[in-house]
Protein backbone atom coordinates (compact mmCIF):
# COMPACT_ATOMS: atom_id res chain seq x y z
CA UNK A 1 0.00 0.00 0.00
CA UNK A 2 1.13 2.92 -1.18
CA UNK A 3 1.81 6.56 0.83
CA UNK A 4 -1.37 8.17 -1.18
CA UNK A 5 -3.66 4.75 0.02
CA UNK A 6 -2.44 5.55 3.47
CA UNK A 7 -3.46 8.76 3.37
CA UNK A 8 -6.66 8.10 1.76
CA UNK A 9 -7.73 6.16 4.61
CA UNK A 10 -6.84 7.35 7.32
CA UNK A 11 -8.31 10.46 5.78
CA UNK A 12 -11.40 8.26 5.18
CA UNK A 13 -11.51 7.04 9.26
CA UNK A 14 -11.58 10.84 10.16
CA UNK A 15 -14.97 11.79 8.26
CA UNK A 16 -16.29 8.45 9.64
CA UNK A 17 -15.04 8.85 12.95
CA UNK A 18 -16.88 12.47 13.11
CA UNK A 19 -19.63 11.34 11.09
CA UNK A 20 -20.40 8.74 13.81
CA UNK A 21 -19.40 11.32 16.62
CA UNK A 22 -22.41 13.23 15.20
CA UNK A 23 -24.82 11.04 14.47
CA UNK A 24 -24.69 9.98 17.62
CA UNK A 25 -24.99 13.18 19.44
CA UNK A 26 -28.13 13.70 17.53
CA UNK A 27 -29.51 10.44 18.08
CA UNK A 28 -29.59 11.70 21.94
CA UNK A 29 -32.15 14.37 20.72
CA UNK A 30 -33.31 16.53 23.97
CA UNK A 31 -30.56 15.27 25.73
CA UNK A 32 -30.39 12.99 28.81
CA UNK A 33 -32.23 14.67 30.71
CA UNK A 34 -35.19 15.51 28.04
CA UNK A 35 -35.11 11.15 27.80
CA UNK A 36 -35.76 10.55 31.75
CA UNK A 37 -39.08 13.44 31.44
CA UNK A 38 -40.05 11.38 28.50
CA UNK A 39 -39.57 7.70 30.89
CA UNK A 40 -41.08 9.51 34.06
CA UNK A 41 -43.69 9.85 32.02
CA UNK A 42 -44.37 6.46 31.25
CA UNK A 43 -43.42 7.00 27.40
CA UNK A 44 -41.14 5.67 25.20
CA UNK A 45 -38.72 7.97 23.59
CA UNK A 46 -39.23 7.77 19.86
CA UNK A 47 -36.03 5.74 18.74
CA UNK A 48 -36.96 3.58 21.76
CA UNK A 49 -40.77 3.10 20.10
CA UNK A 50 -38.83 2.49 16.83
CA UNK A 51 -36.73 -0.30 18.44
CA UNK A 52 -39.94 -1.78 19.75
CA UNK A 53 -41.60 -2.05 16.27
CA UNK A 54 -39.70 -2.67 13.63
CA UNK A 55 -38.38 -6.75 12.96
CA UNK A 56 -34.75 -5.22 13.50
CA UNK A 57 -32.30 -2.64 13.55
CA UNK A 58 -31.94 -3.18 9.88
CA UNK A 59 -33.67 -0.27 8.64
CA UNK A 60 -32.90 2.75 6.56
CA UNK A 61 -32.72 6.19 7.76
CA UNK A 62 -33.82 9.57 6.49
CA UNK A 63 -32.71 12.41 7.46
CA UNK A 64 -30.68 12.12 10.29
CA UNK A 65 -29.01 15.27 9.93
CA UNK A 66 -31.53 17.39 8.62
CA UNK A 67 -31.79 20.87 10.43
CA UNK A 68 -28.55 20.16 11.66
CA UNK A 69 -26.51 23.34 12.62
CA UNK A 70 -29.53 25.35 12.50
CA UNK A 71 -32.12 27.57 14.78
CA UNK A 72 -29.19 28.10 16.95
CA UNK A 73 -31.30 30.76 18.64
CA UNK A 74 -33.47 27.85 20.12
CA UNK A 75 -30.42 25.77 20.99
CA UNK A 76 -31.34 23.62 17.66
CA UNK A 77 -33.02 20.65 16.68
CA UNK A 78 -31.60 17.76 16.25
CA UNK A 79 -33.29 15.37 13.36
CA UNK A 80 -36.10 18.30 13.05
CA UNK A 81 -37.35 16.68 15.57
CA UNK A 82 -38.76 13.75 14.41
CA UNK A 83 -37.17 10.44 13.26
CA UNK A 84 -38.02 9.26 9.41
CA UNK A 85 -36.98 5.40 8.92
CA UNK A 86 -37.62 2.92 5.81
CA UNK A 87 -38.09 -0.69 7.67
CA UNK A 88 -40.34 -3.65 8.17
CA UNK A 89 -42.70 -4.57 10.21
CA UNK A 90 -44.18 -7.94 10.04
CA UNK A 91 -41.73 -8.79 7.28
CA UNK A 92 -43.72 -5.60 5.67
CA UNK A 93 -41.53 -2.54 4.23
CA UNK A 94 -42.97 0.56 5.21
CA UNK A 95 -42.24 4.09 6.27
CA UNK A 96 -42.32 5.35 10.23
CA UNK A 97 -42.65 8.90 11.15
CA UNK A 98 -41.90 9.33 15.07
CA UNK A 99 -42.31 12.58 16.61
CA UNK A 100 -39.36 13.26 18.85
CA UNK A 101 -41.08 15.14 22.11
CA UNK A 102 -37.34 15.26 23.41
CA UNK A 103 -36.53 18.15 21.26
CA UNK A 104 -38.72 21.03 22.49
CA UNK A 105 -41.47 18.93 23.00
CA UNK A 106 -41.87 17.81 19.09
CA UNK A 107 -42.99 20.95 18.25
CA UNK A 108 -42.55 21.53 14.15
CA UNK A 109 -39.88 23.75 12.90
CA UNK A 110 -39.67 24.29 9.45
CA UNK A 111 -37.47 21.54 8.48
CA UNK A 112 -39.50 19.61 10.01
CA UNK A 113 -42.55 19.88 7.61
CA UNK A 114 -40.31 18.86 5.09
CA UNK A 115 -38.77 16.20 6.46
CA UNK A 116 -42.74 14.87 7.28
CA UNK A 117 -43.26 15.46 3.36
CA UNK A 118 -40.38 13.65 2.14
CA UNK A 119 -41.39 10.71 3.98
CA UNK A 120 -44.72 11.32 2.64
CA UNK A 121 -42.89 11.14 -0.43
CA UNK A 122 -41.05 7.96 -0.27
CA UNK A 123 -44.47 6.54 0.76
CA UNK A 124 -46.24 7.81 -2.15
CA UNK A 125 -43.71 7.10 -4.98
CA UNK A 126 -43.14 3.84 -3.72
CA UNK A 127 -46.34 2.63 -2.33
CA UNK A 128 -45.77 1.73 0.76
CA UNK A 129 -47.72 1.74 4.24
CA UNK A 130 -46.88 4.86 6.27
CA UNK A 131 -46.81 4.65 10.05
CA UNK A 132 -46.91 8.06 12.38
CA UNK A 133 -45.82 8.07 15.77
CA UNK A 134 -47.47 11.80 17.24
CA UNK A 135 -46.26 13.30 20.18
CA UNK A 136 -46.04 16.72 19.43
CA UNK A 137 -46.23 20.13 20.91
CA UNK A 138 -47.77 21.57 17.23
CA UNK A 139 -46.06 24.10 15.32
CA UNK A 140 -43.35 26.19 16.72
CA UNK A 141 -45.05 29.75 16.82
CA UNK A 142 -42.08 31.81 16.27
CA UNK A 143 -41.63 30.84 13.13
CA UNK A 144 -45.34 30.15 12.18
CA UNK A 145 -44.48 32.64 8.97
CA UNK A 146 -42.27 29.73 7.47
CA UNK A 147 -44.53 26.76 8.31
CA UNK A 148 -47.98 27.16 7.66
CA UNK A 149 -49.04 29.16 4.78
CA UNK A 150 -46.96 28.31 1.49
CA UNK A 151 -47.18 24.93 -0.70
CA UNK A 152 -44.61 23.09 0.76
CA UNK A 153 -45.47 23.53 4.25
CA UNK A 154 -47.33 22.33 7.30
CA UNK A 155 -50.56 21.74 5.78
CA UNK A 156 -49.53 19.60 2.55
CA UNK A 157 -49.17 16.89 4.83
CA UNK A 158 -52.82 16.93 5.28
CA UNK A 159 -53.40 16.93 1.29
CA UNK A 160 -50.65 13.54 1.50
CA UNK A 161 -52.79 11.86 3.76
CA UNK A 162 -56.10 12.52 1.57
CA UNK A 163 -53.51 11.42 -1.81
CA UNK A 164 -52.33 8.50 0.15
CA UNK A 165 -55.66 7.24 1.25
CA UNK A 166 -57.00 7.56 -2.12
CA UNK A 167 -54.02 5.70 -3.86
CA UNK A 168 -54.85 2.64 -1.45
CA UNK A 169 -51.52 3.29 0.36
CA UNK A 170 -51.84 2.14 3.88
CA UNK A 171 -51.60 4.89 6.46
CA UNK A 172 -51.72 3.93 10.37
CA UNK A 173 -51.18 6.45 13.15
CA UNK A 174 -50.92 5.91 16.72
CA UNK A 175 -51.40 8.86 19.24
CA UNK A 176 -48.72 8.37 21.85
CA UNK A 177 -48.57 12.39 23.37
CA UNK A 178 -49.86 15.45 22.22
CA UNK A 179 -51.36 15.81 18.57
CA UNK A 180 -53.17 19.38 19.11
CA UNK A 181 -54.35 22.11 16.41
CA UNK A 182 -53.99 21.48 12.56
CA UNK A 183 -51.54 18.34 13.47
CA UNK A 184 -54.92 16.63 14.83
CA UNK A 185 -56.45 15.81 11.23
CA UNK A 186 -53.18 14.09 10.38
CA UNK A 187 -53.90 10.74 12.67
CA UNK A 188 -57.63 11.27 12.11
CA UNK A 189 -57.32 11.12 8.31
CA UNK A 190 -54.93 8.05 8.49
CA UNK A 191 -57.08 4.46 7.88
CA UNK A 192 -56.97 3.80 11.62
CA UNK A 193 -55.95 5.84 14.61
CA UNK A 194 -55.11 4.37 18.30
CA UNK A 195 -54.35 6.53 21.55
CA UNK A 196 -52.33 5.17 24.59
CA UNK A 197 -54.40 6.15 27.57
CA UNK A 198 -53.23 8.99 30.08
CA UNK A 199 -50.31 10.40 27.73
CA UNK A 200 -52.10 10.90 24.50
CA UNK A 201 -54.67 13.54 23.83
CA UNK A 202 -55.75 15.15 20.49
CA UNK A 203 -57.85 18.30 20.25
CA UNK A 204 -57.53 21.41 17.97
CA UNK A 205 -57.41 23.51 20.89
CA UNK A 206 -55.82 22.81 24.36
CA UNK A 207 -57.12 24.09 27.34
CA UNK A 208 -55.63 27.27 27.89
CA UNK A 209 -56.71 28.47 24.73
CA UNK A 210 -60.18 27.59 25.28
CA UNK A 211 -60.19 29.10 28.08
CA UNK A 212 -59.60 32.26 26.81
CA UNK A 213 -61.56 31.34 23.24
CA UNK A 214 -64.72 30.59 24.72
CA UNK A 215 -64.58 30.85 28.82
CA UNK A 216 -65.00 27.27 29.46
CA UNK A 217 -62.62 25.89 32.18
CA UNK A 218 -61.55 22.17 31.14
CA UNK A 219 -58.43 19.78 31.72
CA UNK A 220 -56.72 18.17 28.44
CA UNK A 221 -57.69 14.39 29.33
CA UNK A 222 -61.63 15.62 29.64
CA UNK A 223 -61.33 17.44 26.81
CA UNK A 224 -59.27 15.14 24.32
CA UNK A 225 -57.88 12.04 25.85
CA UNK A 226 -58.11 8.54 25.64
CA UNK A 227 -61.64 7.95 27.28
CA UNK A 228 -62.86 11.28 25.47
CA UNK A 229 -62.18 9.95 21.99
CA UNK A 230 -62.81 6.30 22.10
CA UNK A 231 -66.07 6.20 24.37
CA UNK A 232 -67.65 9.94 23.40
CA UNK A 233 -66.35 11.39 20.11
CA UNK A 234 -65.66 8.29 18.40
CA UNK A 235 -62.72 10.19 16.63
CA UNK A 236 -60.14 7.22 17.53
CA UNK A 237 -60.75 3.75 17.29
CA UNK A 238 -59.02 2.34 20.24
CA UNK A 239 -56.74 3.19 23.12
CA UNK A 240 -54.18 1.27 25.04
CA UNK A 241 -52.66 1.29 28.54
CA UNK A 242 -48.96 2.05 27.22
CA UNK A 243 -46.31 2.59 24.37
CA UNK A 244 -45.65 -1.36 24.06
CA UNK A 245 -49.34 -2.32 23.84
CA UNK A 246 -50.15 0.26 21.23
CA UNK A 247 -47.01 -0.43 19.27
CA UNK A 248 -48.03 -4.45 19.52
CA UNK A 249 -51.42 -3.30 17.85
CA UNK A 250 -49.40 -1.75 15.04
CA UNK A 251 -47.71 -5.02 14.16
CA UNK A 252 -51.01 -6.98 14.42
CA UNK A 253 -52.20 -4.72 11.94
CA UNK A 254 -49.03 -5.46 9.64
CA UNK A 255 -49.86 -9.28 10.47
CA UNK A 256 -52.83 -8.73 8.33
CA UNK A 257 -52.34 -6.33 5.49
CA UNK A 258 -52.92 -8.06 1.83
CA UNK A 259 -50.10 -8.09 -0.51
CA UNK A 260 -50.14 -5.77 -3.61
CA UNK A 261 -48.81 -6.33 -7.22
CA UNK A 262 -44.97 -5.81 -7.39
CA UNK A 263 -42.92 -4.06 -9.81
CA UNK A 264 -41.06 -6.86 -11.14
CA UNK A 265 -37.26 -5.49 -10.88
CA UNK A 266 -34.75 -8.79 -11.37
CA UNK A 267 -33.58 -9.84 -8.20
CA UNK A 268 -30.91 -13.31 -7.56
CA UNK A 269 -29.32 -14.36 -4.85
CA UNK A 270 -27.74 -11.99 -3.31
CA UNK A 271 -23.76 -12.03 -3.78
CA UNK A 272 -20.88 -9.92 -1.96
CA UNK A 273 -18.08 -7.94 -4.29
CA UNK A 274 -15.12 -10.44 -4.95
CA UNK A 275 -13.27 -7.26 -4.53
CA UNK A 276 -13.26 -6.03 -0.75
CA UNK A 277 -15.41 -2.55 -0.08
CA UNK A 278 -12.92 -1.91 2.53
CA UNK A 279 -10.47 -1.00 -0.33
CA UNK A 280 -12.72 2.06 -0.93
CA UNK A 281 -10.94 3.85 1.54
CA UNK A 282 -7.53 3.52 -0.07
CA UNK A 283 -8.92 4.02 -3.75
CA UNK A 284 -10.76 7.14 -3.34
CA UNK A 285 -8.79 10.38 -3.14
CA UNK A 286 -10.12 12.57 -0.41
CA UNK A 287 -9.29 15.97 -2.07
CA UNK A 288 -11.46 16.59 -5.35
CA UNK A 289 -8.55 17.07 -7.89
CA UNK A 290 -6.76 13.96 -7.52
CA UNK A 291 -7.70 11.36 -10.45
CA UNK A 292 -8.52 7.68 -10.02
CA UNK A 293 -9.97 4.94 -12.30
CA UNK A 294 -14.21 4.90 -10.65
CA UNK A 295 -13.97 1.23 -12.25
CA UNK A 296 -12.55 0.17 -9.20
CA UNK A 297 -15.06 1.66 -6.99
CA UNK A 298 -17.80 -0.15 -9.10
CA UNK A 299 -16.27 -3.32 -8.82
CA UNK A 300 -16.63 -2.77 -5.14
CA UNK A 301 -20.00 -1.95 -5.07
CA UNK A 302 -21.74 -4.55 -7.39
CA UNK A 303 -22.31 -8.02 -6.70
CA UNK A 304 -18.90 -10.68 -7.61
CA UNK A 305 -17.23 -7.45 -8.82
CA UNK A 306 -19.31 -8.12 -12.26
CA UNK A 307 -19.69 -5.37 -14.39
CA UNK A 308 -21.03 -5.23 -18.00
CA UNK A 309 -19.94 -1.99 -19.59
CA UNK A 310 -22.37 -0.35 -22.04
CA UNK A 311 -19.82 1.41 -25.08
CA UNK A 312 -16.83 1.22 -23.74
CA UNK A 313 -14.77 2.54 -26.02
CA UNK A 314 -17.32 5.60 -26.65
CA UNK A 315 -18.24 8.89 -24.40
CA UNK A 316 -15.45 7.69 -21.91
CA UNK A 317 -15.67 10.09 -19.72
CA UNK A 318 -19.37 8.40 -18.49
CA UNK A 319 -19.10 4.70 -17.14
CA UNK A 320 -22.76 3.28 -18.21
CA UNK A 321 -22.89 -0.23 -17.38
CA UNK A 322 -25.07 -3.59 -16.07
CA UNK A 323 -24.07 -5.16 -12.86
CA UNK A 324 -26.13 -6.24 -9.53
CA UNK A 325 -26.06 -4.65 -6.14
CA UNK A 326 -27.45 -6.82 -3.37
CA UNK A 327 -28.53 -9.16 -5.84
CA UNK A 328 -30.71 -6.59 -7.68
CA UNK A 329 -30.41 -5.80 -11.50
CA UNK A 330 -29.19 -2.28 -12.09
CA UNK A 331 -27.66 0.12 -14.62
CA UNK A 332 -25.16 2.19 -13.10
CA UNK A 333 -24.21 5.42 -14.51
CA UNK A 334 -20.75 6.87 -13.04
CA UNK A 335 -18.42 9.83 -13.70
CA UNK A 336 -15.16 8.33 -14.80
CA UNK A 337 -12.54 10.67 -13.13
CA UNK A 338 -9.02 9.57 -14.73
CA UNK A 339 -8.10 10.89 -18.17
CA UNK A 340 -8.84 9.18 -21.08
CA UNK A 341 -8.09 9.21 -24.49
CA UNK A 342 -10.78 9.31 -27.34
CA UNK A 343 -11.80 9.48 -30.64
CA UNK A 344 -12.31 12.73 -31.97
CA UNK A 345 -15.92 12.85 -31.84
CA UNK A 346 -18.75 15.68 -31.69
CA UNK A 347 -15.97 17.84 -31.69
CA UNK A 348 -14.32 16.39 -28.35
CA UNK A 349 -10.64 16.33 -27.64
CA UNK A 350 -8.33 13.25 -27.89
CA UNK A 351 -7.52 13.23 -24.33
CA UNK A 352 -10.72 14.15 -22.07
CA UNK A 353 -10.59 15.43 -18.81
CA UNK A 354 -12.11 13.28 -15.88
CA UNK A 355 -15.30 14.38 -14.07
CA UNK A 356 -16.12 16.17 -17.27
CA UNK A 357 -19.26 15.28 -19.37
CA UNK A 358 -18.22 15.85 -23.14
CA UNK A 359 -20.53 15.58 -26.03
CA UNK A 360 -20.44 12.13 -26.76
CA UNK A 361 -20.62 10.72 -22.79
CA UNK A 362 -24.00 12.49 -22.50
CA UNK A 363 -25.02 10.95 -26.18
CA UNK A 364 -23.94 7.54 -24.80
CA UNK A 365 -26.01 7.99 -20.89
CA UNK A 366 -28.66 9.37 -22.80
CA UNK A 367 -29.36 6.09 -25.17
CA UNK A 368 -28.30 3.31 -21.93
CA UNK A 369 -30.88 5.54 -19.57
CA UNK A 370 -33.34 4.52 -22.78
CA UNK A 371 -32.13 0.98 -22.96
CA UNK A 372 -32.30 0.66 -19.14
CA UNK A 373 -36.05 1.96 -19.22
CA UNK A 374 -36.90 -0.76 -21.84
CA UNK A 375 -35.55 -3.31 -19.96
CA UNK A 376 -37.43 -2.34 -16.75
CA UNK A 377 -33.87 -1.98 -14.99
CA UNK A 378 -33.26 0.65 -12.11
CA UNK A 379 -30.61 3.13 -12.54
CA UNK A 380 -28.48 4.30 -10.51
CA UNK A 381 -26.34 7.46 -10.64
CA UNK A 382 -22.85 7.47 -8.88
CA UNK A 383 -21.39 11.34 -8.56
CA UNK A 384 -18.30 12.68 -8.95
CA UNK A 385 -18.62 15.58 -12.11
CA UNK A 386 -17.56 18.40 -12.45
CA UNK A 387 -19.56 20.07 -14.78
CA UNK A 388 -20.15 19.91 -18.92
CA UNK A 389 -17.07 20.50 -20.91
CA UNK A 390 -16.88 24.26 -21.73
CA UNK A 391 -14.85 26.44 -24.60
CA UNK A 392 -14.96 26.82 -28.23
CA UNK A 393 -14.62 23.11 -29.53
CA UNK A 394 -17.31 21.45 -27.11
CA UNK A 395 -19.66 24.44 -28.33
CA UNK A 396 -18.94 24.02 -32.03
CA UNK A 397 -19.56 20.18 -31.31
CA UNK A 398 -22.87 21.05 -30.01
CA UNK A 399 -22.45 20.43 -25.96
CA UNK A 400 -25.73 22.13 -25.08
CA UNK A 401 -28.03 19.57 -27.41
CA UNK A 402 -26.12 16.41 -25.83
CA UNK A 403 -26.34 18.10 -22.83
CA UNK A 404 -30.17 18.82 -23.07
CA UNK A 405 -30.85 14.74 -24.61
CA UNK A 406 -29.25 13.46 -21.13
CA UNK A 407 -31.22 16.04 -19.17
CA UNK A 408 -34.57 14.98 -20.78
CA UNK A 409 -33.20 11.28 -20.48
CA UNK A 410 -33.35 11.59 -16.79
CA UNK A 411 -35.94 13.46 -16.38
CA UNK A 412 -38.49 11.62 -18.27
CA UNK A 413 -37.25 8.03 -16.83
CA UNK A 414 -39.84 5.78 -15.63
CA UNK A 415 -37.79 3.52 -13.75
CA UNK A 416 -36.73 4.03 -10.31
CA UNK A 417 -33.59 6.64 -9.96
CA UNK A 418 -30.97 6.20 -7.09
CA UNK A 419 -28.15 8.51 -6.44
CA UNK A 420 -25.18 8.68 -4.26
CA UNK A 421 -23.08 11.81 -4.33
CA UNK A 422 -19.36 10.47 -3.76
CA UNK A 423 -17.28 13.44 -4.73
CA UNK A 424 -18.04 16.56 -6.68
CA UNK A 425 -21.23 16.71 -7.80
CA UNK A 426 -21.15 20.24 -9.29
CA UNK A 427 -23.58 22.81 -11.45
CA UNK A 428 -25.54 21.32 -14.66
CA UNK A 429 -23.44 17.98 -14.13
CA UNK A 430 -25.18 17.27 -10.50
CA UNK A 431 -28.66 17.48 -13.01
CA UNK A 432 -27.56 15.28 -15.36
CA UNK A 433 -26.48 12.77 -13.15
CA UNK A 434 -29.77 12.74 -11.29
CA UNK A 435 -29.38 15.44 -8.27
CA UNK A 436 -32.58 16.13 -6.49
CA UNK A 437 -34.36 18.15 -8.60
CA UNK A 438 -34.56 15.03 -10.74
CA UNK A 439 -36.73 12.65 -8.34
CA UNK A 440 -34.38 9.88 -7.14
CA UNK A 441 -36.29 7.80 -5.09
CA UNK A 442 -33.20 7.91 -2.66
CA UNK A 443 -30.42 10.47 -2.04
CA UNK A 444 -27.58 9.78 -0.45
CA UNK A 445 -23.89 11.46 -0.58
CA UNK A 446 -20.47 10.41 1.36
CA UNK A 447 -18.32 12.35 3.66
CA UNK A 448 -16.35 13.06 0.88
CA UNK A 449 -18.69 14.85 -1.34
CA UNK A 450 -19.27 18.65 -2.41
CA UNK A 451 -22.03 20.13 -4.06
CA UNK A 452 -22.87 23.42 -5.33
CA UNK A 453 -22.36 25.32 -8.65
CA UNK A 454 -18.49 24.41 -9.07
CA UNK A 455 -15.85 23.90 -6.94
CA UNK A 456 -14.44 26.75 -4.22
CA UNK A 457 -11.31 27.43 -5.51
CA UNK A 458 -13.37 28.25 -8.82
CA UNK A 459 -16.18 30.33 -7.13
CA UNK A 460 -14.17 31.96 -4.37
CA UNK A 461 -12.31 33.29 -7.71
CA UNK A 462 -15.04 34.51 -9.86
CA UNK A 463 -16.25 35.90 -6.83
CA UNK A 464 -13.50 37.68 -6.04
CA UNK A 465 -12.84 39.22 -9.39
CA UNK A 466 -16.86 40.86 -9.20
CA UNK A 467 -15.75 42.53 -6.08
CA UNK A 468 -12.62 44.34 -7.24
CA UNK A 469 -14.31 44.84 -10.01
CA UNK A 470 -17.56 46.43 -7.81
CA UNK A 471 -14.58 48.51 -5.73
CA UNK A 472 -13.08 49.90 -8.79
CA UNK A 473 -16.40 51.38 -9.84
CA UNK A 474 -15.86 53.08 -6.94
CA UNK A 475 -12.76 54.22 -7.10
CA UNK A 476 -11.07 51.95 -5.17
CA UNK A 477 -8.09 49.79 -5.63
CA UNK A 478 -6.75 47.27 -3.25
CA UNK A 479 -3.19 45.76 -3.04
CA UNK A 480 -2.26 42.21 -3.19
CA UNK A 481 -2.07 41.25 0.62
CA UNK A 482 -5.56 42.56 0.30
CA UNK A 483 -7.13 40.58 -2.32
CA UNK A 484 -5.27 37.33 -0.21
CA UNK A 485 -7.23 38.07 2.70
CA UNK A 486 -10.19 38.81 0.80
CA UNK A 487 -10.10 35.63 -1.16
CA UNK A 488 -9.04 33.84 1.52
CA UNK A 489 -12.26 34.93 3.46
CA UNK A 490 -14.98 34.18 0.39
CA UNK A 491 -13.16 30.71 -0.05
CA UNK A 492 -14.03 29.85 3.17
CA UNK A 493 -17.39 30.80 3.62
CA UNK A 494 -18.23 28.82 0.37
CA UNK A 495 -16.88 26.15 1.81
CA UNK A 496 -18.93 25.89 4.45
CA UNK A 497 -21.88 25.67 2.04
CA UNK A 498 -20.14 23.19 -0.50
CA UNK A 499 -19.89 20.17 2.95
CA UNK A 500 -22.11 17.72 2.54
CA UNK A 501 -23.74 18.58 6.25
CA UNK A 502 -24.75 22.00 4.87
CA UNK A 503 -26.76 19.76 2.55
CA UNK A 504 -27.88 17.06 4.21
CA UNK A 505 -29.17 19.67 6.92
CA UNK A 506 -31.60 21.09 4.20
CA UNK A 507 -32.66 17.59 3.28
CA UNK A 508 -30.86 18.22 -0.54
CA UNK A 509 -29.67 14.43 0.45
CA UNK A 510 -31.38 12.09 2.32
CA UNK A 511 -28.24 11.38 4.36
CA UNK A 512 -24.38 10.92 4.72
CA UNK A 513 -23.39 7.63 4.89
CA UNK A 514 -20.73 5.36 5.23
CA UNK A 515 -19.39 4.19 1.45
CA UNK A 516 -19.81 0.40 2.76
CA UNK A 517 -23.33 1.30 3.28
CA UNK A 518 -23.96 2.48 -0.29
CA UNK A 519 -25.51 -1.25 -1.59
CA UNK A 520 -27.46 -1.67 1.75
CA UNK A 521 -29.11 2.16 0.66
CA UNK A 522 -29.98 0.70 -2.98
CA UNK A 523 -31.10 -2.46 -1.80
CA UNK A 524 -33.28 -1.24 0.35
CA UNK A 525 -34.61 1.51 -1.87
CA UNK A 526 -34.99 -0.38 -4.86
CA UNK A 527 -36.94 -3.15 -2.70
CA UNK A 528 -38.99 -0.08 -1.73
CA UNK A 529 -39.63 0.99 -5.37
CA UNK A 530 -40.52 -2.48 -6.14
CA UNK A 531 -43.61 -2.48 -4.41
CA UNK A 532 -44.57 0.38 -7.32
CA UNK A 533 -45.21 -1.18 -10.66
CA UNK A 534 -44.56 1.38 -13.74
CA UNK A 535 -47.68 2.98 -14.90
CA UNK A 536 -46.21 4.17 -17.97
CA UNK A 537 -43.86 3.56 -20.71
CA UNK A 538 -40.74 6.24 -20.76
CA UNK A 539 -41.83 9.24 -23.23
CA UNK A 540 -38.89 11.93 -23.86
CA UNK A 541 -41.02 14.07 -26.39
CA UNK A 542 -38.92 16.23 -28.31
CA UNK A 543 -35.14 15.71 -28.67
CA UNK A 544 -32.66 17.69 -30.83
CA UNK A 545 -30.53 14.94 -32.46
Amino acid sequence: MGQQSNQNENLHKKLLKDLDQKLDQIRLGGGDRKIENQHNKGKLTARERLSYLLDDEDFLEIGALAADGMYPEVGGCPSAGVVVVIGKIGGRQCVVVANDATVKAGAWFPMTAKKNLRAQEIAIENKLPIVYLVDSAGVFLPMQDEIFPDKEHFGRQFRNNAILSSMGIVQIAAIMGSCVAGGAYLPIMSDEAMIVDKTGSIFLAGSYLVKAAVGEDIDNETLGGASTHCEISGVTDNKFPDDNSCLDAIKRIFDKIGEDPKAGYNRKTPKPPSKPGKEIYTLFPIDRVTPYDMMEIIERLVDNSKFDEYKRDYGKTLICGYGRIDGWSVGIVANQRKVVKAKKSHGAPEMQMGGVIYSDSADKAARFIMNCNQRKIPLVFLHDVNGFMVGSRAEHGGIIKDGAKMVNAVSNSVVPKFSIILGSSYGAGNYAMCGKAYDPRLIFAWPTSQIAVMSGNSAAKTLLQIKIAGMKTKGKEISEKEKEKLLKEIKTSYDEKLSPYYAASRLWVDGIIDPLDTRKAISIGIEAANHAPIEKSMNVGVIQT
